[in-house]
């Protein structure tokens, strides 16, 4: 296929072409045929497009060669242009000769307007293998391409009509590089359908060439010069957010572009996307040097290129001034102030001035941290006496918050009958079957982090005291306490005496560890 600026549908459609072509050496398929006529009529809309395209502009070089006094070397320009139109028409008749010959040749149209011929696989090869037709057109095609090298003084224009082994898809096929450009594209079994996609794919290439020669002209004689054909109203505003109360203050101006130029646009010397005219700046606000009200001065330099009357090149620059407003961070947390060691303190996160672009990222030093399902939800596990939170929004440093670090409080064991508390000075029945214990938390630390505060006493030594003496004794592993060993031995004024050895402690992630902070150690129930 031709050079030049091609269009996303035209690139997808020549893609098309090519694996549809590759394909012709496998047995030809309805759905093959079918893509072919869809193909060909979507290069022959394409075609029609693009040269009502080129005669508007021979059209627009005559008007600025007449806006510009009709100079002579500018006349001559207009010439230049006019014989590519008439050499590419030309050459576009040709091209049409051929598909208007191959659809005679194979029975024409039906009522519907179908190709008759459409599956016919000799037509294509005999009239232009057979009969050196594709050997013709090969040097008409070419010559136009040289027509184009001399007139413009271009010598990147390669020629139009290929061989296999000038085409990248086919040059490393074995069975596809050895072919000619009339064997490639009208060999054997080249059904008719497909030879009309070629030969309008040639039609396309000839007037893609052409195109790019007309835009070399164009801007010879200014007709691609910055004339400000689009005007719009523009409003600078001081401020887009205003309170309720406070005034709305802005700058409203006429802005004026031109749509026959792109101009290049940088900000500090890295080029940036221009659409309709109109650069995007887009780039990540870093922090700065904040005064006493939290607002950092910035500035970028901003330069835009254009290529003004008389093909100079002119260079605007600014430096443009913008404010960073230092950022506040807002947490929330059920532990206002303070975190608990080892264990899922849940924090939200949240910096209001950064609004949906609050993309955070966070570090913790002295602990560990997990990410939560929702934005600015994290929880900070901390393994020293102090924490120090760090947040960032997309990759840049918002800013930290310090946490002191509060040892998880010792649970109360307490001695539980049926539920209940057992008194210290009344005591319980002798006769007593079963009792629990129970390592109760703290109340507010409980309230704050129930997944932290599910405490169990998992070793204790129960011992019959009588009349100040040890007697028989029991070791546990489980705060269901059965007595009855015990009990059957009890009487009235003994005491049960109950040693805690060990606590466990259950945390946020369900992990259990020993846990030496609780009190009391002894118990002692008096017996009636």
């Amino acid at each position: 296929m031709a050079g030049g600026k091609e269009t996303p549908r035209q690139k997808m459609i020549g893609m098309m072409y090519l694996v549809l072509t590759a394909l012709l050496a496998l047995q030809v398929s309805n759905a093959v045929l079918e893509k072919f006529i869809f193909i060909n009529k979507s290069f022959e809309a394409t075609n029609e497009e693009k040269v009502g395209e080129n005669r508007g502009r021979i059209e627009n070089i005559k008007t600025a060669v007449s806006e510009s006094g009709n100079r002579e070397a500018d006349l001559l320009v207009v010439d230049k242009a006019q014989n590519i139109r008439e050499e590419s028409a030309a050459v576009i008749e040709v091209l049409e000769d051929y598909k208007e010959q191959l659809i005679e040749v194979t029975g024409g149209t039906d009522e519907n307007g179908a190709y008759v011929g459409q599956k016919d696989i000799d037509a294509s090869a005999a009239l232009m293998i057979n009969a050196g037709e594709g050997d013709k057109l090969r040097d008409r095609l070419n010559s136009y391409s040289a027509f184009l090298r001399e007139i413009t003084g271009d010598e990147s224009i390669l020629d139009i009509a290929k061989d296999a082994s000038e085409i990248p898809v086919f040059a490393n096929d074995p069975n596809q590089r050895q072919k000619g450009f009339a064997e490639l594209n009208f060999g054997s079994s080249t059904p008719m359908v497909g030879a009309l996609a070629s030969l309008s794919q040639l039609q396309n290439d000839v007037i893609t060439e052409e195109t790019k020669a007309l835009e070399d002209l164009a801007a010879q004689v200014g007709a691609a010069d910055m004339k400000f054909d689009v005007i719009v109203p523009m409003v600078l505003p001081e401020s887009k957010i205003v309170a309720p109360g406070t005034k709305y203050e802005a700058d409203l101006f006429l802005a004026a572009s031109s749509s026959a130029v792109t101009p290049t646009m940088t900000i500090d010397e890295e080029e940036i996307e221009v659409i309709d005219g109109r650069g995007k700046v887009s780039f990540t606000a870093t922090p700065g040097a904040y005064n006493k009200d939290g607002i950092a001065s910035k500035s970028f330099i901003s330069a835009i290129s254009v290529s003004l009357p008389g093909g100079r090149d002119t260079t605007f620059i600014d430096t443009m001034e913008y404010f960073v407003v230092k950022p506040v961070i807002q947490i929330q947390s059920q532990s206002i102030g303070a975190l608990y060691l080892n264990c899922g303190n849940d924090l939200d996160v949240q910096v209001p001035q950064l609004g949906t672009s609050y993309n955070p990222s966070f570090g913790v030093k002295g602990g560990v941290s997990i990410t939560g399902s929702q934005t600015g939800q994290v929880t900070i596990i901390p393994k020293s006496a102090k924490v120090t939170l760090s947040v960032s929004s997309n990759g840049n440093l918002i800013g930290t918050q310090d946490f002191k670090v509060q040892r998880i409080p010792a649970p109360e064991i307490k001695a539980k009958l049926r539920n209940r508390d057992i008194d210290g000075k009344t005591g319980m029945p002798a006769n007593t079957p079963r009792i629990q214990l129970v390592a109760e938390p703290d109340e507010s630390f409980a309230q704050f982090l129930p997944k932290d505060a599910r405490f169990q006493v998992s070793q204790a030594e129960i011992t019959l005291v009588r009349a100040g003496r040890g007697g028989p004794s029991q070791r546990i592993s489980n705060p269901n306490v059965d007595l009855r060993q015990i009990s059957s031995q009890a009487r009235s004024g003994d005491n049960l005496v109950i040693e805690i050895k060990q606590v466990r402690r259950a945390n946020f992630r369900d992990e259990v560890e020993d846990f030496n902070n609780f009190g009391p150690r002894y118990i002692t129930i008096p017996l009636k």
